[in-house]
């Protein structure tokens, strides 16, 4: 697929320096350059300041005061050092109940971080440009997986943080830790020129999207996506073609997008997995991009789902 590099959250071409993880001195001196900028994320959701963008702090900031760990190593380009530090230890003065949700409109205001807020990533996304979006995804992902990893799952001792972030190990057993991503399938369904949207029974009102599903281990890609759409629709795939893929950092997920082509029609749902299936038009399609659907909402933006039926739509899948 020729513009699969659109994508958000991948394809900015961002220098992970991967070689530098494991180098503490080489570390210390990139985090003491006046080139390095930290990203505070405070329980998943990233600053931003007053246009949108990514907050970024200097080292010693008082916005940093409640990370519990060193900054995680994000990359560098030409011009700067990027890293993310965990700042959830801060407490603002009015919780908010939204916390958690499957989307959390609250926003955060610390004090000591003039003109920003702590956002949810899903909303902020679509102004970012790709190399924000990349650093925002990262930053999220691997330090979401640090509060998930806190201790070594081959002996239950507490592990800590190695590589730049990019690692833990154990003191106990020596075992090391790698930041996890699990493969998802997210799939064109199409029969002719109609297309198979479903909705999870715990999304808001009016939101569809494009099946998906986990791969299973010792399972193929392909297979992968004839056995989700089987399971939750009851609707046969034949022919799978890969298009793009996104990191999706909510919380640790590879998107895997292709396209299938469906042998039956008759839905049969799964009512765990879905709480509504349906096949639209193309017209129907182009209705829901735009926000003109009567039942159905566009997918959000800076989702794989909106730019394959919108790629689909174009006729640029190729």
């Amino acid at each position: 697929m020729k513009h699969r590099h659109d994508v958000t959250f991948g394809g900015s071409g961002l220098d992970r320096a991967a070689e530098v993880r494991g180098d503490a001195a080489a570390l210390d001196r990139m985090l003491a350059g006046l080139d390095a900028r930290i990203l505070p994320v405070w329980r998943g959701k990233p600053a931003v300041d007053a246009s949108g963008a990514l907050a970024w702090l200097p080292r010693g900031h008082r916005g940093l005061a409640e990370a519990s760990e060193a900054p995680i190593l994000l990359g560098r380009d030409e011009t700067r050092t990027w890293f993310a530090a965990d700042v959830s230890g801060w407490e603002p003065e009015t919780p908010a109940d939204t916390l958690g949700a499957f989307f959390d409109p609250s926003e955060q205001h610390h004090p000591a971080i003039e003109g920003a807020r702590f956002v949810e990533l899903r909303g902020a996304v679509g102004g970012f440009d790709a190399l924000a979006a990349e650093l925002a995804a990262t930053a999220k992902a691997v330090l979401g997986w640090h509060v998930s990893h806190r201790f070594c799952s081959a002996c239950g001792a507490p592990s800590e943080i190695a590589e730049a972030g990019w690692q833990r190990r154990c003191p106990a057993c020596g075992t090391r830790h790698f930041p996890r991503t699990d493969p998802v399938v997210i799939m064109l369904v199409v029969r002719g020129d109609r297309l198979l949207l479903g909705r999870a029974p715990y999304w808001p009102e009016r939101m569809y999207s494009l099946l998906a599903g986990f791969v299973e281990p010792g399972e193929t890609m392909e297979a992968a996506v004839r056995r989700e759409v089987f399971e939750e629709t009851a609707v046969r795939v034949g022919d799978v073609r890969y298009l793009a893929c996104q990191p999706w950092p909510f919380p640790s997920s590879l998107m895997l997008g292709c396209i299938g082509q469906a042998e039956t029609e008759a839905i049969t749902l799964d009512p765990v997995e879905l709480a509504d299936a349906v096949w639209i038009t193309r017209e129907e399609a182009a209705e829901v991009m735009r926000g003109a659907h009567a039942r159905i909402g566009p997918p959000r933006e800076g989702a794989i789902a909106r730019f394959l039926i919108d790629a689909w739509l174009r006729d640029r899948l190729e």
